[in-house]
């Protein structure tokens, strides 16, 4: 007889490819690592195709395994929705969301997610702005977006809104393959301090970067500020210098070709917090809600193996 598809198979596959090892998707699980083998085990084998490279050190989707991946998430999104709005039909729901995002969250976080959306909701009509954090905190206040959706890392006083953490993302030292710390399997901040820096300079990164550092940047040895991250993977990658950022963003390749490594830091670094923004006294209602909380259950689980998206443009409307 045919083995049965559970929404659990489904659950604890997505919690392997969004964590990358079937041991931290038993934690997040709060299940025996031997369930969630025995979950991918039987989907590969009635879909007859494998789902996942196994690697020394985790788990990689292959690509028949991604495209089941959007698919199983789309599942899991639908029943979601089934059990947590059954007045709203999200075929007739309809209206406009009013949302703004910073670069990081634009580029490397908000496609997928959005994609997803809509596909539950094709009637509703997304305003997506891309702002800066103080352009997001002014719009805010002054009312004129429903949600932000940035860094809350970034935020002095996060208190004075409403927010959700939706991810956190640790920081690593990228370095490229031939750098003298890229051989190392663990870093400290003093052995990061001897050697040039590339400093993102968008969504704050630099200035939570020099944080690090009891001197902030002037002890630093700055090779380049750059406000595009691909340029800063080029120039690690050629070896002109190392970069502290996180993982929501990290590729093992440069646009050229050129391998990127991720060393663990040893010393404590702030992660990288990427979280929903909303006026602190006027709680998200209606369409703004129930997209609030779509946010908090797709990212439910969701930890640093997250896998980032293509960078996106800027401003637009969104349609079904």
């Amino acid at each position: 007889m045919k083995d049965e598809v559970t929404l659990r198979q489904f659950r604890y596959f997505i919690a392997a490819a969004t964590t990358g090892q079937f041991s931290s998707a038993s934690v997040a699980e709060n299940v025996s690592q031997s369930a969630i083998t025995g979950a991918v085990q039987s989907l590969e084998r009635q879909l007859k195709v494998r789902l996942f490279e196994r690697l020394p050190h985790g788990v990689a989707l292959t690509a028949e395994g991604q495209a089941f991946f959007h698919h199983a998430r789309h599942v899991m999104d639908s029943v979601n929705d089934a059990m947590r709005h059954a007045s709203l039909l999200p075929q007739s729901a309809q209206g406009t969301l009013r949302i703004a995002a910073t670069y990081t969250v634009l580029g490397y976080f908000l496609p997928d997610l959005l994609s997803r959306f809509k596909r539950s909701y094709p009637q509703v009509e997304i305003d997506l702005v891309d702002m800066d954090r103080p352009k997001i905190e002014a719009a805010l206040l002054e009312g004129s977006i429903d949600l932000g959706i940035g860094l809350l890392s970034n935020i002095e006083n996060v208190d004075q809104y409403g927010h959700r953490l939706l991810v956190r993302s640790r920081r690593r030292l990228w370095a490229g393959v031939g750098h003298p710390l890229a051989s190392q399997a663990v870093v400290s901040l003093d052995d990061i301090a001897q050697h040039p820096q590339v400093l993102l300079t968008v969504d704050d990164a630099d200035v939570a970067i020099s944080k690090l550092w009891p001197q902030g940047e002037q002890g630093l040895n700055v090779a380049m500020r750059t406000s595009s991250l691909e340029a800063l993977r080029g120039l690690v990658a050629y070896g002109f210098g190392v970069a502290i950022l996180s993982d929501l963003v990290y590729r093992p390749w440069s646009l050229e070709g050129k391998k990127i490594m991720a060393i663990p830091v040893s010393d404590p670094v702030t992660a990288m917090d990427v979280g929903l923004l909303w006026p602190k006294h006027h709680v998200p209602v209606g369409l703004a809600d129930v997209f609030r909380q779509f946010l908090l259950d797709a990212c439910e689980g969701m930890g640093e193996g997250h896998q980032a998206a293509s960078p996106t443009g800027r401003s637009r409307r969104l349609r079904g």
